[in-house]
């Protein structure tokens, strides 16, 4: 099989829930361990760090990486979705799965996988960790796809749990409330493996002690120890490719530099920094110039694409893949930060999520293109454009991505901001991002 024959028997063969949503998704474990099983349960041949939340698991689970990197370590770096290429999902020291690498993992199963028929995702996640167990990486720090419990990455037993922040995202899964969310991210707390949960939140606190006490696993909240401030910039923020942030905790205060310019870094730091902490305390040398050049390299070192990311100063042009309400928020309130003549919301979103909250909080000044990425799962542009009508967004429809972007940057001022998201798959299809 060549490597374009490859990715299609995997797209097309195998459910692939960013492309077709709920039909592909699989809330049970038994496939991955199978596939495990087949490949000689390669996930127990190394270590890893387990990472879930809502919002901010990818740059941290990146940030941790990153870090590892830094101090020497050999590092794996599981991911999903990919923006642009399918082997952006499994990395060692920040270089993506060889596509002979792939093919070499489907042609020597795809008998088994015939048989068993996985997700795409479980799939992935069979691949990654036949991936780091034949190239002996150190550590690996592997993403939850979506929940925890019953996502296909929770047949390891890590080194250490990380959860982020839990707001309403895929509800029609994992509960309709943050009590419920939260508990199905909770599956991810093992026996006696410690827990990092990066922000308190009061409707999910007593979910995840009550887990981590049935499990008799420490538990840390992470901003209860480590208070973390964005500071302001010391130039033009649409300069400004990275973050500086004050932190203050038991052991003293330090500026440090972050290498993604997101508010919303806030509510991640605390966990990234605990987690360094807790695991410099179970034996990794990860020393304090590691620590600071993997957190200020982060997107250098792994690749990490679409987290406030700086395509253009003018007119100046801004990409961020946050998508469910709290990631909307945190992009409205930080585009106030920012001086400009138009505002330019160049928007796309999936057709299977209650986008009406998300729709109240975008600024009704802004002049907007509606567009649809092109995957089954998004919401017809049209559409999009009839629902923001009803909520004060005015604008036109260009339903794809890079004639909206294309007619944005013709139209716009130099002095005009633009901005592209509202779905990952809208920010995935920005050409050279």
């Amino acid at each position: 099989m060549t490597y374009s024959e490859t990715l299609d028997y995997l797209f097309n063969a195998l459910p692939m829930f960013q492309r077709v949503g709920a039909s592909a998704y699989k809330a049970d474990l038994t496939n991955t361990l199978s596939l495990c099983g087949h490949l000689g349960n390669p996930q127990e041949t190394f270590k890893t760090i387990h990472v879930a939340g809502t919002n901010g698991k990818g740059s941290t689970s990146h940030a941790l990486a990153s870090v590892f990197q830094a101090a020497g370590y050999k590092t794996g770096l599981y991911t999903s979705p990919h923006l642009k290429s399918f082997t952006e999902r499994i990395r060692i020291d920040g270089i993506e799965i060889t596509e002979d690498g792939v093919v070499e993992f489907v042609v020597n199963n795809k008998a088994f996988l015939d048989q068993l028929q996985p997700s795409f995702f479980e799939m992935t996640v069979g691949m990654a960790f036949w991936y780091f167990a034949k190239e002996a990486v150190d550590i690996a720090v592997i993403e939850v796809g979506m929940g925890g419990r019953l996502d296909g990455t929770n047949v390891i037993h890590p080194e250490l749990s990380v959860i982020t922040t839990i707001g309403y995202d895929h509800t029609q899964f994992l509960g309709n409330t943050l009590p419920l969310i939260a508990g199905e991210k909770a599956g991810i707390i093992k026996q006696g493996v410690p827990v990092v949960i990066s922000q308190t939140q009061k409707e999910t606190q007593a979910v995840f002690s009550q887990q981590a006490a049935a499990m008799q696993a420490t538990i840390v909240f992470a901003d209860q120890l480590w208070e973390v401030t964005k500071l302001p910039e010391s130039e033009d923020p649409s300069l400004q490719q990275s973050a500086n942030f004050k932190v203050r905790s038991s052991e003293g205060e330090f500026n440090l530099k972050f290498g993604l310019n997101g508010d919303y870094q806030r509510f991640n730091l605390p966990g990234i920094l605990e987690a360094v902490k807790q695991l410099r305390n179970q034996g990794w040398n990860l020393p304090d110039h590691a620590l600071k050049a993997g957190l200020e390299n982060v997107t250098e070192q792994t690749g990490l694409k679409g987290r406030w990311q700086l395509l253009q100063i003018k007119p100046l042009t801004i990409a961020d893949t946050g998508h469910n309400e709290a990631g909307i928020l945190e992009v409205v309130n930080q585009l106030r930060n920012y001086s400009y003549s138009q505002l330019w919301m160049l928007i796309g979103m999936v057709n299977d999520k209650d986008i009406s909250k998300v729709l109240d909080l975008l600024p009704k000044e802004a002049t907007y293109i509606f567009c649809q990425a092109s995957i089954p799962r998004a919401m017809d542009a049209h559409q999009l454009e009839r629902k923001g009508k009803e909520k004060g967004l005015v604008g036109q429809v260009i339903p794809k991505v890079t004639d909206a972007l294309e007619f944005a940057r013709k139209n716009a001022s130099p002095d005009d901001l633009i901005f592209i998201g509202g779905s990952t798959f809208v920010v995935a299809e920005i050409e050279n991002l």
